[in-house]
């Protein structure tokens, strides 16, 4: 069996690891945010009312308002301001 090791060097090897990890995956998540920011305009260009939940959830955290609240004119005035 393998010896134990104590709580303060398995939470120093988490530390250190974490601390390795962060740049690295906070590098992949800002690529993959502008991803999907394409992905989503280039839908909601395409599409029209009622859009799926995924769009309308991502836009009414870009609007600040709730889904329901979201009208035809929000997202014509986001696709002008996001187009600049």
């Amino acid at each position: 069996m393998a010896e134990r090791m104590s709580h303060a060097a398995r939470m120093d090897r988490l530390r250190d690891k974490q601390a390795i990890s962060r740049p690295r995956n906070s590098a992949l998540k800002r690529k993959e945010r502008q991803r999907r920011e394409t992905r989503l305009v280039q839908l909601l260009k395409a599409g029209q009312m009622p859009y799926t939940p995924a769009i309308l959830t991502w836009l009414s955290e870009r609007l600040g308002k709730s889904g329901a609240a979201i009208t035809a004119e929000d997202v014509q005035a986001y696709l002008a301001k996001a187009g600049q």
